[in-house]
């Protein structure tokens, strides 16, 4: 559970962070169909979840959207059903509009001290908070995350994708037309 529950708050704040480098205000642009529960711009990966070893249950941002200059709050629970072992790895694309910024496969386990946690994570459940400052210099515009997560033994932990939008106005309301 370590696992899935550090994956999410590691894929929460980069994409926070990435997204509050562009701009002051944001709007998330998210698919009720496949969106990760709470309170968060994440949906799933559109692929069968039925072998994921982790079972994320709640992603809550606080603010969501995130500010630029401004700290981000991630509360993340879930239940990892399988040890997730040393070799794990994170299969990341960053894309800023249509151009990608980052396409880079990393270590699980190297991340997860971010968020305090170190492989192996045992199965169980596990609730992750965590902080992160979001630098006022983020560009405005478009960015898309994804993050395919998989085990040591290439077993699908989770996959998880995100749009965030900063900078530029907000969108109008029906009665402001």
């Amino acid at each position: 559970m370590r696992l899935a529950t550090a994956s999410v708050v590691a894929l929460s704040a980069g994409l926070a962070s990435a997204g509050s480098w562009f701009g002051s205000s944001q709007d998330v642009i998210v698919k009720d169909v496949q969106k990760v529960p709470g309170d968060s711009p994440l949906e799933f990966c559109d692929t069968d979840h039925s072998n994921d070893i982790v079972k994320i249950e709640s992603v809550d941002l606080l603010p969501n959207p995130p500010e630029t200059g401004a700290e981000l709050v991630i509360r993340a629970t879930g239940t990892v059903f399988e040890t997730i072992n040393d070799g794990a790895k994170v299969n990341l694309v960053v894309k800023y509009g249509l151009i990608k910024l980052i396409s880079t496969t990393a270590d699980l386990c190297e991340q997860i001290g971010n968020v305090d946690l170190e492989c192996p994570i045992e199965k169980g459940v596990l609730s992750i908070t965590k902080s992160v400052d979001i630098p006022k210099e983020v560009p405005p515009g478009t960015y898309n995350v994804y993050a395919e997560v998989i085990n040591n033994d290439t077993k699908p932990i989770t996959c998880l994708q995100a749009t965030v939008k900063f900078g530029g106005s907000k969108k109008a309301d029906i009665g402001d037309l």
